[in-house]
C-alpha cells in the first residue's frame, strides 16, 4: 500500500525512474512484503520527507521508515547527498539506508560505504532479476534484520 506520507511508512523509496518505481512495488505487493512504502522521486524531497520540511513539514521526524532505498543518481541532490545527511543528524544517523542503484561504479559504492551505507545493490537489468532482488531486499529489511534498540531500552 502507498501511503501520502502522513502516517509511518516501512519503505521510503527514492527514484526518479517510474518503471524502477513500478517494478520494485509490484515486488513487494506480489510477496506481501511491505505495508506501507512512500515514494520520492529526488532527493531533494527524500531530505524533505525525512527531516519533516517543506512539503512533509506536518510529519514527525519520529516516524522514520524502516529503510530507506535511495537510487544514487538523482536530480536536485544525488543519493550519496542524501546518505551523506542522514548518517550527520543523529536523528537518523541509525535509519538502514539501502543503495538500490543502476551505478555499478567502483567509486560510488566506495564513497556510499564509506559513509556508511547498510548495502549497496546495483539493479538487475532483466526483469525477473530485478522483480527478486526487490522481494529480497524487502524481505531482509522488513522481516529478519533486527534493528538496533534504542539506548533507554537497555536495563
Amino acid at each position: 500500500m502507498i501511503v501520502d506520507g502522513i502516517h509511518a511508512v516501512d519503505i521510503l523509496l527514492a527514484d526518479d525512474n517510474d518503471n524502477d518505481i513500478e517494478l520494485t512495488i509490484r515486488a513487494f505487493n506480489k510477496h506481501r512484503i511491505v505495508n506501507s512504502i512512500h515514494v520520492v522521486h529526488d532527493g531533494r524531497e527524500a531530505l524533505e520527507y525525512l527531516f519533516c520540511t517543506d512539503r512533509y513539514a506536518h510529519r514527525s521526524i519520529a516516524d522514520l521508515p524502516k529503510v530507506v532505498l535511495l537510487d544514487v543518481k538523482m536530480p536536485f541532490v544525488d543519493g550519496i547527498e542524501v546518505l551523506r545527511r542522514i548518517r550527520t543528524d543523529p536523528r537518523t544517523h541509525e535509519l538502514p539506508v539501502v543503495m538500490l542503484t543502476s551505478s555499478s561504479l567502483d567509486r560510488d559504492a566506495i564513497e556510499c560505504y564509506n559513509l556508511g551505507v547498510n548495502s549497496y545493490i546495483v539493479k538487475p537489468v532483466d526483469f525477473e532479476q530485478f522483480h527478486e532482488a526487490a522481494r529480497i531486499i524487502g524481505f531482509y529489511w522488513l522481516f529478519l534484520n533486527k534493528a538496533r534498540p534504542h539506548e533507554d531500552a537497555a536495563v
